[in-house]
């Protein structure tokens, strides 16, 4: 069967339920959607729920802009016994009785662990060391040594404290939100102030709820998904994420003949620009510079685009 020659485009927002990788999820939405060229903004492990951004078609070009934009969590960080993934899917190790950690000691660790700081990534991680994934190199038993980065916590606030003592251990469980920039691991910051209070800690619960302006309340789970009942226009997510410039019919026939346009309105605008057709749809986003503007990416003239919107 042909494809059609103007596939629909968009944004989907998933609420990733455990147990499936990122992956499982874009498979599955190929199969509802009819096809085969979607992607994911960030991934989710298996063991983590909530928003997970897919690109549909022309569309996976803005997921490139969607990857580095802040995001929030829900999480349960638990004191008193670590693990080697930092997360409850890994090995763990033996308890230790934290439930001498007091409140304020929780708070100080927690204050520590806020603002541009400084994190080494979790061992099983998805980042490349020498070509291989660092969870594969540590799954084959190799020494896996990561290079710490620079990641900023906006907010780690403690909701909730649980004490617990019984059979399995002494535990606090803490139930956290974090505002976080793109890059950071949340199974890290469990770990992070588990040693910090001297007692180990891992995540036993992650949720994902909003990456940059979007938001799991607005995001289809699989079961419920209509693909084109909810699917986001290019022009409706670029226009979230980007300030935005209509452009006459003859500047459009320019940009599409790789022209540049002279846009004087346009200049000192930083970062890309969401620049419109006549009849609202995306036509691509442009650089401005010095008066004239230049296209960072081309969206086609003739897709179909408008299935919804934010």
């Amino acid at each position: 069967m042909k494809p059609p020659s103007n596939p629909a485009s968009g944004i989907l927002l998933v609420d990733k339920p455990q147990g499936l990788t990122s992956h499982d999820v874009v498979a599955r939405t190929r199969k509802l959607a009819g096809t085969r060229k979607i992607g994911h903004a960030g991934t989710l492990d298996p063991m983590a729920t909530g928003l997970l951004v897919l690109g549909m078609n022309s569309s996976t070009r803005l997921l490139t802009f969607v990857v580095g934009l802040g995001k929030e969590y829900s999480a349960t960080v638990r004191l008193g016994q670590s693990s080697d993934t930092d997360d409850a899917d890994g090995t763990l190790g033996e308890p230790t009785d934290a439930t001498a950690v007091t409140d304020a000691q929780i708070a100080a660790g927690v204050a520590r662990l806020t603002g541009d700081i400084s994190q080494v990534p979790s061992t099983y991680s998805a980042i490349k060391v020498e070509g291989k994934r660092a969870y594969a190199l540590a799954r084959a038993g190799e020494d896996v040594e990561l290079a710490a980065r620079a990641v900023t916590i906006q907010a780690f606030e403690v909701l909730e404290t649980r004490r617990a003592t019984g059979e399995a251990g002494a535990f606090v469980d803490l139930d956290v939100r974090v505002e976080c920039s793109s890059g950071t691991y949340i199974r890290a910051l469990a770990r992070d102030l588990g040693d910090a209070l001297g007692v180990g800690g891992h995540l036993t619960a992650l949720r994902r709820s909003k990456v940059g302006p979007f938001d799991v309340a607005d995001a289809s789970t699989l079961d419920e998904l209509v693909v084109d009942d909810r699917l986001l226009s290019p022009a409706s997510v670029a226009t979230a994420l980007f300030p935005a410039h209509d452009l006459a019919a003859e500047q459009v026939v320019d940009l599409v003949h790789g022209k540049r346009l002279t846009v004087p309105e346009l200049d000192g605008v930083e970062g890309p620009i969401a620049a419109l057709g006549p009849d609202g749809r995306l036509v691509g986003l442009l650089a401005a510079s010095g008066g004239s503007v230049k296209t960072l990416v081309n969206f086609p003239t003739d897709e179909v685009i408008d299935r919804g919107g934010a």
